[in-house]
């Protein structure tokens, strides 16, 4: 029979599991670079940008929001890509990557307690659906870090994966529904690019 002790015990056990399994997340790089490096940037990094972005720029969102929901949105969106790996956003073909990160999803919030588990799983699929306030805001950070990025560096992933500036303008525009005044900054920021040749213009 389990004392109080026990259960607190196994509680703790689960939560210290998901904290070192989560730990993969900074072993996960992405295409773009950071700002003053010329090395791509990982995941954990990504994510804790991306929060500071939202308590920063909170107050341009569209629609009135709980900035730590945000952050914590921010914090946990991509730890699905321990399993998964990082999806080059303009990739042609994202038809699998739904699937593979619900399942690294379900995995990895799966090592906590349960109502942690949920309250992280509902928080992920919030994210990723971009129907709430929160989630919308959140994903014009996700968007805006890596235009930045790309704009600082040259172009530097756009050229390498051959991206014009179409893709980016179509590929960027959700972040119009988390904050119209950063989507105007977006804009700037492309035309900028496919002025000094850095982004293909087509």
């Amino acid at each position: 029979m389990n004392t109080e002790q026990d259960k607190i015990d196994e509680r703790l056990r689960r939560q210290i599991d998901f904290l070192i399994e989560i730990d993969k997340v900074k072993s996960v790089f992405r295409q773009t670079r950071i700002f003053h490096n010329k090395r791509e940037e990982n995941d954990a990094e990504h994510g804790w940008h991306m929060s500071l972005m939202a308590l920063i720029l909170s107050e341009y969102s569209n629609e009135k929001i709980d900035v730590s929901k945000v952050v914590k949105m921010a914090l946990i969106h991509d730890l699905v890509e321990i399993d998964a790996g990082d999806t080059y956003l303009y990739k042609e073909n994202q038809e699998d990557k739904r699937e593979k990160e619900t399942k690294c999803a379900e995995r990895i919030f799966g090592l906590l307690p349960d109502d942690q588990r949920d309250e992280f799983l509902e928080l992920w699929k919030e994210f990723e659906d971009k129907k709430s306030a929160e989630a919308k805001f959140a994903g014009s950070m996700d968007r805006i870090g890596p235009l930045m990025q790309n704009a600082l560096d040259n172009g530097h992933a756009w050229k390498k994966h051959n991206v014009t500036s179409d893709k980016v303008l179509k590929v960027n525009k959700q972040i119009e529904n988390g904050s119209e005044k950063i989507w105007e900054f977006a804009r700037a920021l492309i035309e900028g690019a496919v002025k000094k040749g850095d982004l293909k213009e087509r």
